[in-house]
């Protein structure tokens, strides 16, 4: 079983906007949960990081475009993105304890 399922990547013109989903194969209420994405021919990038509150703290080049958030009850995390830019293409990964997604990819361009 996979452990987490990344969903929700797809084409989006800029000022755009996708929700990605990332489901869990266990619980994940008592762990921190980040978002990655890795652009072509650059290294991982800390997208988010969100406590087992659901506060978020996000990296400079996505404060207040991106808002990530939890539903621990259905083991899920998400990444809503707004106002998405060309240099927000990636594949975005999500991330727990030991846990790592295949990546849903996120194009960006018109």
């Amino acid at each position: 079983q996979v452990p987490l399922v990344e969903s929700g990547g797809g084409w989006v013109q800029p000022g755009g906007s996708l929700r990605l989903s990332c489901v869990a194969s266990r619980s994940i209420s008592n762990y921190l949960m980040r978002w990655y994405r890795q652009a072509p021919g650059e290294q991982r990038e800390l997208v988010a990081v969100l406590s087992t509150a659901g506060s978020a703290h996000y990296a400079e080049s996505v404060e207040g475009r991106f808002n990530a958030s939890r539903d621990n009850s259905k083991n899920s995390i998400y990444l809503q993105m707004n106002s998405l830019k060309p240099e927000d293409t990636a594949v975005y990964y999500c991330n727990g304890p030991g846990m790592w997604g295949q990546g849903t990819a996120v194009t960006v361009s018109s």
